[in-house]
């Protein structure tokens, strides 16, 4: 029960695509949105903020691709990073260390894509 806790993102994810299929808008959009907001701020991964070094990139859980851990420090340093133009190198290094990283962040990107193409979807067929 608790991993479909931790995980229940990935449920909303396979709800939303059989949704597109059957074609109700409201629901897309509904399920586009808990899937972003899953992926961007609530499944477990590593927190990937730079350490104090300036080299390595912290270990520690989090929850979400775009926080931190328990540190003060670390809680909104991705988000930081994202605004900073010369810090997209070390943003990419932060948030995508591994391919299970990358596999959350194809997620949150095809759930904005799904809210924005259910949005357009339902302006223009109404």
């Amino acid at each position: 029960m608790k991993a479909l806790r931790a995980y229940w993102g990935y449920v909303a994810a396979a709800a939303l695509i059989v949704a597109w299929g059957e074609g109700a808008l409201p629901v897309v959009f509904l399920l586009s949105l808990a899937v972003l907001g899953y992926a961007s701020f609530y499944v477990p991964v590593w927190c990937g903020a730079v350490n104090r070094d300036g080299v390595t990139y912290c270990r520690d859980n989090a929850y979400g691709i775009l926080m931190g851990c328990r540190r003060r420090q670390h809680r909104w340093q991705k988000l930081k990073m994202i605004v900073l133009r010369n810090k997209a190198g070390d943003f990419s290094r932060a948030v995508f260390p591994t391919a299970k990283e990358k596999f959350h962040a194809f997620i949150a990107v095809g759930g904005l894509v799904s809210a924005v193409a259910s949005v357009v979807v339902a302006a223009v067929t109404a």
